[in-house]
């Protein structure tokens, strides 16, 4: 039997470019001209480390994380902001990842927690809305059995609906998908005479998608690309929400001759603690080409029977393709349109449009991407002004 032993080992991880459904505060503001700077160095980082423990017996522990700054600008259409912060769109993270082998089983082990870095998330025109590490920063306290049967999972960890949404081939959806409010999210729609007194734009742009709870799990073997999962738990690192969740997921994802296809369709209740209950269905597909082309779809509706609720729903696409211009990894580019109803109240309409890039580095296990993006938002009785966001960022990942 191999000794236990630690071991450092350099590489490219291959399986980074599968696509899913991964301190101090900064408040000072520079322009993109001088702060382009900070993400140059960013990336200019030694390659990536994996610092890996075996112990001889079919076991290992790995610690993994990554750090994501970015710059970005935000134009409510009477002023301008620029930020240097951490991404929203993956926010920077530490955790540990454990297995170990028990004859025909494996036991599997996960802590995942957000560094709460300043995001870009977190600022509208008033300044930054930050504090310190909470618990509810904790993304996974995960433990699984895994075997021929299928795997059960129990702890603080996704959901079964959780990535339901954000099926995505495409490799710049580094910049690019279906959660389109990460740069400017708390920013505040202003209405046609100027004043700050409209919706957020996140509250007129959501997902559904399925989130990450203390909860009970179990997923399906494989058969023949399709997965199924179910869950119910609690959102136990919330002192305010005593409500239920329980979810379902189907999954696929197979090549056809060189053509990749995968999707996802899910289920979720939200049951209130005061009886009321929400439901959303959700679902996205991505099908990836030889030739660097593809498509992603994802939509959504929710049922909400709590008072003053609306019942809003979506539709999203995405073009893109990718390619190995340079030498120093693939470079994808792509353009979606999100178009939304009654997010913020009924009969209210939101749209969205974007482009973007983005530039694997090989060399220091990088990735660098831009995107610009436009939101907007009536409801039946005001027109508000355009919400024009862009970013610059880089992600590198240990």
């Amino acid at each position: 039997m191999a000794p236990s032993s630690w071991t450092i080992q350099f590489h490219i991880p291959d399986c980074y470019y599968q696509k899913h459904s991964v301190v101090e505060k900064m408040s000072q503001k520079l322009k993109l001209t001088s702060a382009a700077a900070v993400v140059a160095a960013s990336i200019a980082a030694p390659a990536a480390a994996e610092l890996r423990y075996e112990n001889g017996s079919g076991g290992w522990l790995r610690l993994y994380g990554q750090f994501n700054p970015s710059i970005t600008r935000v134009d409510d259409g009477q002023q301008t902001e620029t930020n240097v912060t951490d991404s929203s769109i993956s926010a920077s993270r530490i955790g540990v990842r454990g297995a170990q082998d028990f004859g025909a089983n494996t036991f599997l082990f996960r802590f995942e927690s957000s560094l709460n870095l300043p995001g870009s998330a977190d600022i509208d025109q008033n300044g930054r809305n930050t504090s310190g590490w909470s618990r509810e920063n904790i993304r996974y306290v995960d433990f699984a059995l895994r075997g021929s049967y299928g795997t059960f999972s129990a702890g603080q960890g996704s959901m079964a609906a959780d990535g339901a949404t954000s099926v995505d081939l495409s490799y710049v959806s580094e910049v690019l998908n279906s959660a389109t409010t990460d740069v400017n999210d708390s920013f505040i729609f202003r209405n046609p005479n100027g004043a700050l007194n409209g919706p957020t734009v996140g509250s007129t742009f959501g997902t559904f998608d399925g989130s990450r709870r203390g909860r009970v799990r179990y997923d399906t073997p494989e058969f023949n690309g399709f997965t199924a999962a179910v869950a119910y738990g609690k959102n136990v690192l919330s002192s305010t929400d005593d409500d239920d969740y329980y979810d379902v997921a189907l999954n696929y994802a197979k090549d056809f001759g060189g053509v990749e296809f995968a999707a996802a369709i899910a289920y979720s209740v939200r049951d209130r603690s005061n009886g009321a209950k929400r439901s959303d269905t959700v679902g996205s597909a991505s099908v990836k080409l030889q030739n660097g082309l593809s498509f992603t779809m994802a939509a959504g509706q929710r049922s909400d029977d709590a008072a003053g609720a609306t019942d809003p729903n979506y539709v999203y696409g995405k073009i893109a393709y990718e390619q190995d211009w340079f030498s120093i990894g693939e470079t994808g580019i792509g353009i979606h349109y999100k178009d939304g109803s009654d997010f913020d109240t009924n009969g209210s309409k939101s749209k969205v449009i974007g482009i973007g890039i983005a530039q694997r580095i090989d060399p220091i296990n990088a990735d660098a991407y831009f995107g610009i993006q436009r939101h907007e938002h009536d409801s039946t009785t005001v027109s508000y002004q355009d919400n024009q966001s862009m970013i610059l960022g880089a992600r590198w990942k240990f």
